[in-house]
C-alpha cells in the first residue's frame, strides 16, 4: 500500500504543515470575508498529523480504491481540509484564490464535487458518522484495508444522528472506523457547556461499544501515538476525544467564541500572520 506519496521537500515538518495550514486558511477566509477561521485552527495540528503521517492516500490517484477515507463531517471547517490538500498536492495551490467566492471551486462548506481529496460534501451537522460508518461497513464487507476517519465538531454531538451512528458502528464490529472529536468546547451560540453539557463524554461514547482515547489535540505526540493505536480494540470503532483550543496558534483568537463566525480584516489578518511566523 501507498503511504502518502507528496514531494517531501512541502513536508519539513509536522508543526510546518499546521502551520502552513493555518496561513493558508486565515488568508482564505480574509478573502472571502467568510468565517470559521476558530473551527480550522483547533483542528489544524490533527489535520497535519493525518495528513503527513497517518492516512493511507495518493494525490496522484485521488480515487484509488483501496485509500483510507477522511471526511471532515464539521464542513464548517473547509478552509483547513483545502489547505491541506493543496499542501499535499491534490490540487494547485491557485484554487485557494476561489474559496467561497461566486463560481468558485471551493464552496464555503466543504464539497467533493470536482475537487480531489474530498471525499463527501458536508456542513450540515450529524452527517458525516453516519456516511462514515455505511463506507466502513462497505470496506468489512468486501474485506478491503482502507480505514474510515471522521472528524466531528462538538456541538455535532448534539445531533441524534451522531447517536445513531454511535450505536450502529460497535453492533458491526466496524474497527476499521475511527472518530474524532474536535473538543474545543465551543460552539456557534456559546460554550458547549452553556448550550448542551456533552459531559462525561468519553463515558457515552464506551457505554455505547466504542474504544476512547482522549488527548490532547495539540501534542503531535499524543496525536501520533493515538492514531498508531487503531483498532484501539479489535472488533470495535475507535473514538479520539481531542481537547483543543478554539483559535489555537492566534492569541487574540483563541477560545474567543466571536471567532465562529468572524473573519479577520486587514489589522487583524497582519497581526495573525505576525503570530504565526509569515508576513502578510
Amino acid at each position: 500500500m501507498v503511504n502518502n506519496l507528496a514531494p517531501p521537500a512541502a513536508m519539513d515538518s509536522t508543526e510546518h504543515l499546521a502551520n502552513r495550514i493555518r496561513c493558508r486558511a486565515i488568508k482564505m477566509i480574509h478573502r472571502a470575508k467568510s468565517s470559521h477561521v476558530g473551527s480550522v485552527f483547533s483542528a489544524a495540528d490533527m489535520l497535519a498529523v493525518l495528513y503527513q503521517k497517518v492516512l493511507r492516500i495518493d494525490a496522484s490517484q485521488p480515487d484509488w480504491t483501496d485509500r483510507d477515507r477522511f471526511i471532515l463531517s464539521k464542513g464548517h471547517a473547509s478552509a483547513g481540509l483545502y489547505a491541506v490538500l493543496a499542501e499535499r498536492g491534490f490540487f494547485p495551490d491557485s484554487w485557494l484564490d476561489e474559496f467561497c467566492l461566486d463560481a468558485g471551486r471551493l464552496a464555503g462548506h466543504v464539497t467533493h464535487i470536482g475537487v480531489p481529496g474530498v471525499e463527501l460534501s458536508t456542513g450540515s451537522l450529524g452527517h458525516g458518522l453516519p456516511l462514515a460508518c455505511g463506507i466502513a461497513l462497505v470496506g468489512k464487507r468486501e474485506n478491503r484495508p482502507f480505514r474510515v476517519f471522521t472528524m466531528l465538531s462538538d456541538g455535532e454531538c448534539d445531533e441524534g444522528s451522531t447517536w445513531e451512528a454511535v450505536l450502529f458502528a460497535p453492533f458491526h464490529r466496524l474497527d476499521n472506523l475511527v472518530a474524532i472529536v474536535d473538543y474545543n468546547k465551543i460552539q456557534s451560540l456559546g460554550t458547549v457547556k452553556e448550550v448542551l453539557d456533552l459531559e462525561s463524554l468519553a463515558a457515552k461514547w464506551q457505554a455505547f461499544g466504542w474504544s476512547v482515547i482522549e488527548i490532547d489535540g495539540h501534542d503531535y505526540a499524543q496525536i501520533e501515538n493515538a492514531f498508531g493505536k487503531i483498532p484501539a480494540q479489535p472488533g470495535s470503532p475507535t473514538c479520539i476525544i481531542a481537547h483543543t483550543v478554539k483559535g489555537k496558534g492566534v492569541s487574540f483568537m483563541e477560545n474567543k467564541l466571536l471567532w465562529h463566525y468572524r473573519a479577520p480584516d486587514e489589522g487583524e489578518l497582519r497581526l495573525a500572520l505576525a503570530e504565526l511566523g509569515e508576513a502578510n
